[in-house]
């Protein structure tokens, strides 16, 4: 009886989290971190999720590739290369940038970053920075708000073509049409508007909880998820506002290359799945 017990309350228990998975969008990561084993259900509308279920291996996504790619959207490389394609999402600029810069340099890695109206505004000289070390600077969207929510095609094109013509005026450069989801939140509709727009739209296959500036993740807190997930095919998303990101990249780069890994483009990544 106590067995019977047992397994109803975790049964109980795994199907209120399964819940908040697809409520709250950034838990689901973080769920998967405690019960390794859920998986999240292909959804076409809601909030990006990973679940991790083996060490170096992809993770279960809430959303298959092959469903994903009929919008030119992706989330991972489907290779047994040991590839890695690195991404920050950049909502403003707190000093940590120059330094992730330096480690990128250093290693000659290949880089996206996906920009809000923020980052354009106040730190024009490190967006010109990017472009001539030869990174990719995305679209984040201007305002940084719950795409998933904008229902028009009107509201949802306004909120990438205005970054694009602020990006032209501070670069003189034609953007890429290459878009991140806030928060991951996104709809089908979205994803066919960004589409309609000319748009590939990136999620990620492994990221670790490094945005919130006054609660940062140690260096063995970093390395713990970040060495231990990494993965062939992996999009890694990191945030550019982060000062642990900052202080260990260069070692993270280093160790990951220890591993077998090599940095490539988003370009590479876009052009072996259209040919697919």
């Amino acid at each position: 009886m106590k067995n019977v017990s047992f397994y109803i309350k975790k049964t109980v228990e795994l199907v209120f989290l399964a819940a908040l998975c697809f409520c709250l969008g950034d838990s689901a990561a973080r769920i998967g971190e405690h019960y390794p084993f859920i998986t999240v259900s292909a959804s076409a509308d809601g909030n990006w999720g990973l679940s991790f279920q083996q060490e170096g291996k992809p993770p279960v996504a809430n959303a298959t590739a092959d469903y994903l790619r009929q919008f030119n959207a992706y989330y991972a490389d489907q290779t047994e290369e040991k590839v890695i394609y690195l991404t920050f999402d950049a909502g403003y600029e707190n000093g940590n940038t120059a330094a992730i810069l330096d480690a990128l340099k250093k290693h000659q890695a290949p880089a996206a970053f996906f920009l809000v109206g923020n980052y354009l505004e106040t730190s024009p000289d490190l967006v010109k920075r990017m472009i001539s070390e030869g990174h990719t600077v995305g679209n984040h969207t201007y305002h940084h708000p719950d795409m998933s929510k904008i229902s028009t095609a009107q509201s949802f094109s306004k909120e990438l073509k205005d970054l694009e013509d602020l990006y032209r005026q501070t670069t003189g450069q034609t953007m890429k049409r290459y878009y991140r989801p806030p928060q991951g939140k996104y709809s089908e509709s979205n994803l066919k508007m960004a589409k309609e727009l000319g748009y590939s739209t990136f999620f990620w296959s492994l990221a670790y909880v490094d945005w919130y500036e006054d609660r940062q993740p140690t260096k063995e807190e970093a390395f713990k998820k970040l060495l231990g997930r990494i993965h062939p095919g992996a999009v890694v998303l990191l945030h550019s506002t982060s000062k642990t990101n900052g202080e260990i990249l260069d070692e993270l780069l280093t160790k990951w290359e220890e591993m077998g890994y090599r940095f490539a483009p988003l370009d590479d990544l876009a052009a072996k799945q259209t040919v697919r």
